[in-house]
């Protein structure tokens, strides 16, 4: 099985310092559903793990989150693409949970539910959380940089080994396309 990891915010849909609080909030990065899509049809499993701590802070809840994704899986099926699980942390960033990125609760809860190891299974995202969560378990950084991506990689300390993107839609060309 071909399993690949995404973050949601500045990855999938445009990032906001405040927070996307309601499905209306949620827009698309251009090309990345058509780009999940074509993941789906190279065979990859697309799965999602997302901190979202407005859950956590109070600036919306469970009702709306489930509004918001359900608002990206219509839009993905519109383009012929489907998340096969989505996985997130409701909590605060204060909060000593163990599945908010960088830790890499998320990551051990993929690994059970698709029963298998992590190693070397691409993981996408824009934030150093996201690639620390992902080299926890021994899965592939790599860095897009849309949303948070650009500051990203200006601060360097990047995991070793991780490959960065203009946005998923390059990641996800590179990824499918076989090497010679």
């Amino acid at each position: 099985m071909k399993l690949i990891i995404l973050d949601r915010d500045g990855v999938i849909n445009f990032d906001s310092d405040q927070f996307i609080k309601c499905p209306e909030e949620w827009k698309p990065i251009p090309g990345s559903l058509e780009a999940i899509a074509r993941l789906n049809q190279a065979g990859y499993r697309v799965v999602l793990a997302t901190n979202q701590s407005g859950i956590g802070r109070g600036l919306f809840d469970m009702a709306t989150l489930n509004a918001i994704h359900d608002k990206m899986h219509k839009a993905l099926a519109q383009v012929g693409g489907r998340i096969d699980a989505l996985f997130f942390c409701p909590h605060a960033a204060d909060s000593s949970c163990d599945c908010r990125k960088p830790k890499p609760g998320m990551f051990e809860e993929i690994s059970k539910r698709f029963n298998m190891e992590l190693d070397g299974i691409p993981a996408i995202g824009d934030s150093l959380r996201d690639l620390q969560a992902a080299v926890a378990l021994g899965a592939q950084p790599i860095l897009v940089r849309t949303g948070k991506g650009e500051k990203t990689l200006a601060a360097g300390n990047l995991p070793e080994g991780t490959l960065v993107f203009n946005d998923l839609a390059e990641a996800a060309q590179y990824l499918i396309t076989p090497t010679a």
